[in-house]
């Protein structure tokens, strides 16, 4: 079952929702800005925050997957948005450690929110996101 967005287009697949491609774009943000971290941090605040930013996309990815059950969707969606928030706590210590500029820092975090906001959005309006199971 496909899901109209905007009127106009149909979305059938996960990448084609819009908080999927601007949080896979915000975790490529996050990965590039983390090549100039200091090798010390290689194996704790790199590696957190890379990981916390890339399981936003890959959570909403299966929320997708699992529409067909509305706790479960929205279970996973919840996860997403827990998955940006602590990407947004890595980022506020990033910056004060001085490895991220606050203007660099501050755009990431206002992204996040973005994303928080639509993953909020879908959780409490999931009956337009779920599949009919009536119709089996």
């Amino acid at each position: 079952m496909e899901k109209k967005v905007k009127s106009t287009r149909l979305v059938s697949y996960h990448w084609q929702l819009d908080v999927y491609r601007l949080s896979v774009d915000a975790g490529m943000e996050v990965f590039n800005a983390t090549k100039a971290f200091p090798k010390e941090e290689m194996y704790s605040l790199t590696d957190q925050i890379r990981r916390s930013s890339r399981s936003v996309s890959g959570q909403i990815a299966e929320a997708w997957r699992r529409r067909t059950y509305e706790a479960a969707f929205v279970n996973k969606l919840n996860e997403a948005e827990a998955e940006a928030a602590e990407t947004q706590t890595w980022l506020e210590y990033a910056v004060k450690c001085e490895y991220l500029s606050r203007k660099t820092g501050k755009v990431l975090h206002k992204t996040f929110d973005s994303i928080i906001g639509k993953l909020v959005t879908m959780g409490n309006h999931p009956k337009q996101w779920v599949l009919d199971r009536s119709r089996d």
